[in-house]
C-alpha cells in the first residue's frame, strides 16, 4: 500500500527521507556520459589501431626504425582525432541537457517549500502552475483550468484538459483515468493545480519507457564487422605468402635466413597498413563534416549506414511539424479565411469580431500554444484596428470543467458600463451556451466535422454583455451569441515536402509513426507529400494483428497513428526483419526505444529529450528535418569513397608486391627496398585519407536507390578492379626495367627510372579513380583542391631526392640518362591508358558504383 499523506501538510521531513532511501531519488533512467578512460579504452581497443600498433612493433623488431616510428606515430594521430571527434560529440550532448524542473513546490510539513525535483517521493504534495514542468507522476487533489502538454509521451500535439479525481485510480497514459493523472516531463500550458506524487523516478511513465531501453541491443554496422573480418584475413594471408616465399628462397638457393628475410620484406610490403587508418579518418572526417552540418554524430561508424537506408520512419510532432500550434482558419456562417490560401488578400470585417473575442477568451501571457496562436493571429491580423484591447480590465473568468469543455472570460472596457464576456472552447459546448436552434447547430457541425477531417483543432467562438454588478455562478447564465469558428494545426515544417521528394527520389520510403489522431496524421502526410492512398493503421487495428498479418501491411501503409511507445519499436523490429535498413526520427522520450532498435537512430537536438538524444547514432541540432538528407548524402558519399580508396589501395599495393617478389625469383638485384616504400606512404597515405576522403559525391547519385544492405566494402567488383589496374602497372614497370636493363642502364638508373614511373603512375591511378562514371578527360573539374597540392608535393619529393647526391645515394639511384626518362614516361602513358581501359571494362560490367 500507499498511504496518502494528508492533503493540507503533505509528508514530514522524516517521513520523506524514509521514502527517498527506499524509492530511490526521482531521476530518469539514462545513460551516463562516458568518461575520458572509457571513451580512451573504446579507442584503443578498436581491431584496427590494435593491429597498426602490431605492425609497428613488428618494424621495430625488424630494425626498420624509420618505418616503425612513422607508423606508430601515425597510430597516435589518429586515435587522437577519434577521440577528441568522440569527446566533442560526449560535451555536446552534455551541453543539450536540460533539467526539465530542477526544483519543484512541495508542502512538507504544513509549510510551502522549494525542493531538488531528484528529492520528490510518493506522498508528497506538489504545486504546479503555468510554465512547469511536472516533476513526478501525480494524481491531481485539485485544479483550476488546467490543460496539459503531453507531445513528449504520446506524441500527440493538441493540448489535453485535466481534473481532479478520486484516490486509489493507477495513473495511466489512456482512458478515463489520465484525465485526473499529470506525468513526469509533461508541461502545464494553462492553469494551476495541486497534485500528490503517486509515481518517480524509474516507477513513472517517462521512466517505464527509459527502462524499456536496457533490453534492447545495438549491433554493430556492416562495416564494423567487414572491417575486422578482412583484418584477420589479410594478416593472414600474408603471413602465408610470407612463409611460402622465404621456404621458395630457401629450397632455390640454400640460403635459409636470407629467406627469412625475403619472407618479411614481403611481408611488410604486402601488409597494407592504410587500411585501418583510412576507414577511421574516413569515418572520423565524415562526423566533422556532418557536424559543420549541424548533425551531430553519436555513434561514429553508423555514418556509413546511412548510405544504404531504405526506409525512414519519422515521428509527426517536432519532426515533420514545428511543434508549435498556429491559426489556419477562421470561419463564420458568412465568410472564411484560410491562412494557406489567402495570400496578400485583406482580412474580412465580418471575420474580425471572431477572431477579437478568441484573443480576449485567451491569456495576455499564454503558455497554452493554442491561446498563443490565436494571440499571435491578432497580432498579425487585427493590428491598426480597434479590435485589440490592451486596456481593458480582466475581472473574473470561469475555466473549464468536466461538464463544459469551455472557458469565459468576463472584461470591464474603460468607456463602457457593461461587461464583456469572451468565451472559447469545445466547438459542441459553445453551440450548448449559445442555445441554438437544431438546424443552425446541425450546420455548424458539419463545418467542425470538415475542419477536423483536415486535422484542425477547432475552437468554437462566443461574446455575451452583461449589465448587473453581480456575476453569475454559472457561465451558463449569461446570454451568449454564436460568433464562429477558429480552426489551429500544428504546421508543417516549411523544408519537409522537398527533403520528402528527395527521398523518394533516391529510393527511400517514408513512414509515419505518431501517437496523434487519424486525421491530423493524414492531413499532415498529404501536405508533406507522403503517399496516403492506403488506409492509416492505429493503434488498436496494430495490437490486434499478428505478426504476419502486420508483415502483409506493411509495404502498402505509409501512416501508422495513435500508436504507443511499445508499438514504435514493434513497427521499426518490423521493417527490419523484412529487410529495410531503417532510420528512425524523433524527439520524445516515447520515440527513445525505436531509436535505439533502429539501424540508424536519428534525435532532434534542439526540442528532443535527453532520452532520445542518448539512444540515437545521430542527432540533428537544429531540428531540421532537411538535414536527414544531407546525412543520406553524407553516408553515400563516404561509402562510395571509401570503395574508390579501397580500389587505389588495392592497386597501388600490386606493384609493391611485384616488384619486391620479382627480383628474388628471377635472380635480379632488388627494385624495392624500405626507404622506397616509406617514400610511397607520402602518397599512398594522404590519398587515403584526404583526396578521397574529399572527393564530393558522384552527379546523380542522390538518384539512384540505396546499395543493397548485403553490399559489401570489399566486394568482389572492387577487389577485381584494383587488380586489374595494379596488374596492368606492374607489367608497365616490369617492362621498364627490362628495357632499362636490356639498353645496358645500370641497375641503379633502371630502379630510378622504374620507380619515377611508379610515383607517377600512382598520381595517375588517383586521378582515374577519383570518378568511376565518366571519362577522365571529360570530366569537370572537381570541388577538390587536395589533388594538385598532394601531387605537385610528390614530383617536388622525387626531384629533391634525384637532385641531391646524399638522398640519391640514400634511395640507391643514378640519374637516368635522357633515352631512359623517355622510356619512364612512356610506361606512365601506357599505365593511365590501362586504368581508363580498365575503369570503363568495369563499368560496363557492372560497376559496384552503380549497382550498389
Amino acid at each position: 500500500m500507499n498511504p496518502a499523506a494528508p492533503a493540507e501538510s503533505g509528508l514530514t521531513e522524516e517521513e520523506a527521507a524514509r521514502r527517498l532511501l527506499q524509492d530511490g531519488a526521482n531521476e530518469l533512467p539514462s545513460s551516463k556520459q562516458r568518461t575520458l578512460l572509457r571513451l580512451l579504452a573504446e579507442v584503443v581497443t578498436e581491431p584496427m589501431f590494435l593491429l597498426l600498433v602490431a605492425c609497428g612493433v613488428i618494424y621495430l623488431l625488424l630494425g626498420d626504425r624509420g618505418e616503425a616510428l612513422m607508423l606508430l606515430g601515425f597510430v597516435f594521430v589518429v586515435m587522437g582525432i577519434t577521440f577528441s571527434q568522440q569527446r566533442r560529440a560526449e560535451n555536446a550532448l552534455a551541453a543539450l541537457r536540460d533539467l526539465s524542473s530542477p526544483t519543484a513546490l512541495v508542502v512538507r510539513h504544513g509549510a510551502v517549500r522549494a525542493v531538488a525535483a531528484h528529492a520528490l517521493v510518493r506522498g508528497d504534495i506538489v504545486l504546479i502552475s503555468e510554465g512547469n514542468r511536472v516533476p513526478a507522476d501525480m494524481r491531481l487533489i485539485e485544479s483550476s483550468n488546467l490543460t496539459m502538454d503531453e507531445s513528449m509521451l504520446t506524441g500527440e500535439s493538441a493540448t489535453v484538459p485535466k481534473f481532479a479525481g478520486a484516490a486509489g485510480v493507477a495513473p495511466m497514459l489512456s482512458g478515463a483515468d489520465a484525465r485526473s493523472h499529470v506525468f513526469s516531463g509533461t508541461l502545464v500550458t494553462q492553469g494551476n493545480a495541486r497534485g500528490q506524487v503517486v509515481a518517480t523516478g524509474v516507477h513513472s511513465a517517462l521512466g517505464r519507457i527509459g527502462a524499456s531501453l536496457a533490453t534492447i541491443s545495438t549491433d554493430p554496422t556492416p562495416i564494423q564487422q567487414e572491417t575486422r573480418r578482412v583484418v584477420k584475413r589479410v594478416a593472414l594471408v600474408g603471413l602465408a605468402l610470407a612463409a611460402a616465399l622465404a621456404l621458395l628462397y630457401w629450397y632455390l638457393r640454400g640460403d635459409w635466413l636470407h629467406g627469412v628475410l625475403a619472407g618479411l620484406t614481403f611481408a611488410m610490403a604486402i601488409l597494407p597498413e592504410e587500411l585501418p587508418v583510412i576507414l577511421t579518418i574516413f569515418l572520423g572526417l565524415g562526423a566533422w563534416r556532418l557536424a559543420r552540418e549541424n548533425v551531430l554524430a553519436r555513434r561514429i561508424p553508423a555514418i556509413e549506414l546511412l548510405g544504404a537506408t531504405t526506409l525512414l520512419c519519422v515521428d509527426k510532432t517536432g519532426t515533420l511539424t514545428l511543434n508549435r500550434m498556429a491559426v489556419r482558419t477562421i470561419w463564420t456562417e458568412a465568410a472564411a479565411y484560410d491562412v494557406t490560401t489567402a495570400g496578400s488578400a485583406p482580412f474580412e470585417e465580418a471575420l474580425h469580431s471572431v477572431l477579437e473575442f478568441a484573443v480576449l477568451a485567451s491569456h495576455r501571457r499564454a503558455f497554452d500554444p493554442m491561446e498563443a496562436a490565436i494571440g499571435g493571429a491578432g497580432q498579425r491580423l487585427l493590428s491598426n484596428t480597434e479590435h485589440l484591447h490592451s486596456d481593458w480590465t480582466l475581472l473574473s473568468d470561469y475555466p473549464l470543467s468536466k461538464e463544459m469543455l469551455a472557458m469565459s472570460r468576463v472584461w470591464q472596457s474603460p468607456d463602457r458600463r457593461a461587461k464583456m464576456i469572451a468565451a472559447k472552447g469545445a466547438p459542441e459546448s459553445i453551440i450548448d451556451l449559445c442555445h441554438l436552434d437544431i438546424g443552425r447547430s446541425a450546420a455548424i457541425a458539419q463545418q467542425v466535422e470538415r475542419m477536423a477531417g483536415e486535422g484542425l483543432r477547432v475552437l468554437g467562438v462566443a461574446r455575451a454583455v452583461f449589465d448587473a454588478s453581480i456575476l453569475p455562478s454559472n457561465q451558463h447564465d449569461f446570454e451568449f451569441e454564436f460568433l464562429g469558428l477558429v480552426a489551429l494545426e500544428d504546421p508543417l515544417r516549411p523544408d519537409v515536402p522537398a527533403a520528402i521528394a528527395e527521398c523518394r527520389t533516391a529510393g527511400i520510403r517514408v513512414v509515419m509513426i505518431t501517437g496523434d489522431h487519424p486525421a491530423t496524421a493524414i492531413s499532415i502526410a498529404r501536405q508533406a507529400g507522403l503517399a496516403s492512398d492506403g488506409a492509416a493503421v492505429t493503434g488498436a487495428e496494430l495490437a490486434a494483428m499478428s505478426d504476419a498479418e502486420l508483415a502483409a501491411r506493411l509495404a502498402d501503409t505509409t501512416v501508422f497513428c495513435r500508436v504507443q511507445p511499445a508499438q514504435k519499436l514493434r513497427l521499426v523490429q518490423a521493417f527490419r526483419a523484412r529487410g529495410d535498413v531503417v532510420a528512425m526520427s524523433g524527439d520524445g522520450v516515447n520515440d527513445a526505444p525505436a531509436l535505439k532498435a533502429a539501424d540508424i537512430g536519428v534525435a532532434m537536438g534542439a526540442r528532443g529529450t535527453d532520452v532520445a538524444r542518448e539512444s540515437a547514432a545521430l542527432v540533428l541540432l537544429n531540428d531540421d528535418f532537411a538535414s536527414l538528407v544531407t546525412a543520406v548524402r553524407h553516408g553515400r558519399r563516404v561509402f562510395a569513397n571509401l570503395r574508390k580508396a579501397i580500389v587505389f589501395v588495392v592497386a597501388a599495393h600490386v606493384p609493391i608486391v611485384g616488384l619486391s617478389v620479382l627480383p628474388v625469383l628471377l635472380g635480379w638485384p632488388m627494385l624495392l627496398m624500405p626507404v622506397h616504400i616509406l617514400f610511397l606512404q607520402l602518397i599512398i597515405d594522404p590519398a587515403c585519407s584526404v583526396i578521397f576522403e574529399a572527393e564530393p559525391l558522384e552527379a546523380d547519385a542522390l538518384k539512384a536507390p540505396p546499395r543493397r544492405p548485403e553490399a559489401r566494402l570489399f566486394s568482389r567488383e572492387v577487389l577485381l578492379r584494383g587488380l586489374w589496374q595494379g596488374s596492368g602497372l606492374l607489367l608497365a614497370l616490369v617492362g621498364v626495367n627490362v628495357i632499362a636493363r636490356t639498353l645496358g642502364e645500370s641497375d641503379d638508373a633502371a630502379r630510378a627510372a622504374t620507380f619515377c614511373a611508379l610515383i607517377l603512375s600512382n598520381l595517375g591511378l588517383i586521378y582515374v579513380n577519383r570518378s568511376w562514371l565518366t571519362k577522365t578527360w571529360r570530366r569537370p573539374d572537381s570541388k577538390n583542391p587536395t589533388f594538385p597540392f598532394i601531387a605537385a608535393g610528390a614530383i617536388v619529393l622525387l626531384a629533391v631526392v634525384l637532385a641531391i647526391p646524399l638522398l640519391r645515394s640514400l634511395f640507391v639511384f643514378a640519374i637516368p640518362s635522357a633515352k631512359l626518362v623517355a622510356i619512364g614516361l612512356g610506361g606512365t602513358l601506357l599505365s593511365l591508358l590501362w586504368f581508363e581501359a580498365a575503369k570503363q571494362y568495369a563499368n560496363r560490367q557492372g560497376s559496384p558504383a552503380r549497382r550498389d
